[in-house]
């Protein structure tokens, strides 16, 4: 694949990209899509027919779970705000959840249920990283118990970061394709300052640690996304031509908000 920056411009002239991470965005947004092969929505807010249309329009769809915490915004935050764990850092109106509680498990299996009904083609899973935070053993068998129930409703299962449950895994059970098909890793080359959410060039050890993890990953068969936040154009050639020789998807956005391709600055062309 050959990496480049691009602008809405380029796209809107008909250009086409491998990859688009577009969280914050609503239905009303989607034909803002329509330059990306795959994209990634939180689909808890889309129908099922927009996700049809969206895979009619030619687009892979894969949806965001929050398999380890609970946002306030979400409706069902105060039936589950007995099984947090504590206050997620950076973001204040999240909580970590028990995921070794049988409660929560059969509810998240069931959010993930709805997505795969309404046509996703896969989930998007993020917040494994409860592991990190609270590393006991009921919470590492929670996170795999809950994984490897996703992989049973046969449906692609990306990890948004999880390093620490994912490399124990592997050294307990020597793969990691029994919970995951892809890893999607944020800010391996850049780095958020969250005293003022703006963004920098991410430490050459934390580089090396995010690359060994992610290529570790690639090395038991899991497909390799990163997502980077930056507005450096000299950054986002070193991610070009990291991803170009490991063959890794990437999509840089220049906001957290992860809202349209209006504000996104680079990505993959196909």
């Amino acid at each position: 694949m050959i990496c480049m920056v691009f602008s809405l411009a380029s796209c809107k002239g008909g250009e086409k990209y491998t990859y688009g991470v577009f969280l914050g965005a609503d239905p009303e947004d989607m034909d803002e899509f329509s330059p990306y092969e795959t994209v990634v929505i939180d689909a808890q807010y889309y129908s099922k027919s927009e996700i049809s249309e969206l895979k009619d329009d030619g687009h892979t769809v894969y949806s965001y779970i929050n398999l380890g915490s609970v946002e306030e915004f979400r409706d069902y935050f105060d039936d589950y705000d007995y099984l947090t764990l504590g206050v997620y850092e950076n973001w204040e109106d999240e909580r970590w959840v028990d995921v070794s509680d049988p409660s929560w498990q059969t509810f998240i299996l069931g959010i993930a249920e709805d997505l795969v009904d309404k046509g996703v083609d896969g989930l998007f899973v993020d917040n494994v990283d409860v592991y990190y935070n609270y590393p006991t053993d009921e919470i590492f068998d929670g996170v795999a118990s809950i994984l490897k129930s996703f992989q049973d409703m046969d449906t692609y299962v990306s990890i948004n970061g999880g390093d620490c449950f994912m490399t124990e895994y592997a050294s307990r059970y020597g793969n990691m394709k029994d919970v995951a098909d892809a890893i999607n890793q944020e800010t391996v080359f850049s780095c958020i300052d969250w005293d003022d959410d703006t963004f920098g060039t991410n430490l050459t050890s934390e580089q090396r640690y995010f690359r060994e993890y992610v290529e570790l990953a690639s090395s038991y068969g899991l497909d390799i996304y990163l997502l980077e936040y930056t507005t450096d154009e000299e950054l986002i050639e070193q991610i070009d031509i990291y991803c170009s020789r490991m063959q890794y998807v990437y999509y840089a956005s220049d906001s957290l908000d992860l809202v349209t391709p209006g504000q996104a600055i680079g990505s993959q062309k196909i």
